[in-house]
């Protein structure tokens, strides 16, 4: 993607909210963030929302929120960036490998039942919505609710992405976003924010971000160091107003490649019934992946691997982590054969026309 792109077509309101806080001489947890918190709230519908320093503080302060922390134990796929796990195991906590839909890529319901059935003690569920795409949240919850288990939705990749009427992160007991500039909302640095329908959820989290304060310099419980910064708020503030035009092209966009690959020898995405993925990532399948994306490097287009090695698969992790008894037969499946295609709002018809030639010419 471009990262220059968004700033070239609106430079100039990003430059004035700039200078705005540059000028009024306060810079953490000032009125820019509380403006963003209760602007993102309100266009998302997620209840309430808390700035913090990126999205995964976001998810370890999502977990802490809800009581969540050492030794309790946490289910979450493999299949996703890295820091879904970090985040587990930077509160304490144990995370439980779940493996994933074939089809959507998100975490499997059938697959969580048998890890809550073989692991005991299972706390919290972080559901990720992955690629832009909703995980089955109604399967999820009926497993999870009949046994008090927390339900955390990663919404990183999903940001404005919708269950029916209800956006994500409104679904579960609370959530967490990333606004790392890659992302569908994304800032000109690091970012993220917990949202939750529950207040006390979010004044916890807000205790929590700095320092377990809620009396200043006084640490009522201990906390960390995570606080969005007041220029990346304002970046924010700006950027949100045009999140719901930036997915309605990446929609766009989805559905040329969805034409133009048609009829190929490729597993094209699909949309889960009754959800609006929001492609933060438009990734295809094919046994050939490596000598595909080989090819289209060769001609000029970029592609990427979201992601090559399960995490229960890197070094730092593997062996040492409970998973699914039936094993993670579709994850690991996923990890040899996706491929992402260039994917961002700027993107223009021809250059998607370019990618989908490319693509025809080598598959």
């Amino acid at each position: 993607m471009d990262l220059k792109a968004f700033y070239d077509q609106h430079g100039a309101e990003v430059d004035a909210a700039v200078a705005r806080v540059l000028s009024s001489g306060w810079y953490i947890l000032g009125k820019e963030v509380e403006a963003f918190e209760a602007a993102f709230a309100s266009e998302l519908d997620l209840g309430t929302a808390a700035g913090v320093g990126n999205g995964t503080d976001a998810l370890m302060l999502a977990l802490r929120g809800l009581g969540v922390g050492p030794g309790d134990r946490v289910a979450t796929v493999s299949h996703t960036a890295v820091a879904t796990v970090a985040a587990v195991e930077l509160i304490g906590a144990v995370p439980i490998f779940v493996d994933i839909d074939p089809i959507f890529f998100t975490l499997s319901p059938q697959s969580l039942a048998r890890c809550v059935e073989s692991v005991d003690g299972i706390k919290a569920v972080v559901a990720v919505h992955l690629y832009g795409q909703p995980a089955d949240m109604a399967g999820i919850l009926d497993v999870c609710r009949p046994r008090g288990i927390w339900v955390v939705e990663d919404c990183a990749q999903a940001h404005g992405a919708r269950i029916g009427a209800t956006t994500v992160g409104g679904i579960g007991d609370s959530a967490s976003f990333s606004f790392y500039p890659t992302k569908n909302l994304g800032a000109f640095g690091d970012g993220g924010a917990v949202s939750a329908r529950n207040p006390s959820v979010i004044e916890t989290v807000r205790c929590l971000r700095q320092y377990g304060w809620r009396e200043r310099y006084i640490s009522d419980v201990p906390g960390y160091n995570s606080r969005l910064d007041e220029l990346q708020a304002s970046i924010l503030n700006v950027k949100l107003g045009y999140l719901a035009e930036g997915n309605k092209r990446r929609r766009a966009i989805a559905a040329r490649y969805q034409t133009g690959l048609s009829g190929l020898n490729l597993v094209l995405p699909q949309e889960a019934p009754g959800t609006t993925h929001v492609y933060h990532q438009y990734v295809v399948r094919h046994p050939e992946r490596d000598r595909i994306a080989a090819e289209l490097r060769s001609v000029g287009i970029g592609t990427n691997i979201h992601y090559p090695v399960p995490v229960h698969l890197q070094p730092a992790y593997r062996g040492r982590l409970a998973a699914d008894p039936d094993g993670l037969l579709a994850t690991e499946a996923a990890a040899r054969e996706v491929l992402s295609l260039p994917m961002y709002p700027e993107l223009e018809d021809k250059a998607v026309d370019r990618v989908i030639e490319a693509v025809r010419s080598v598959v």
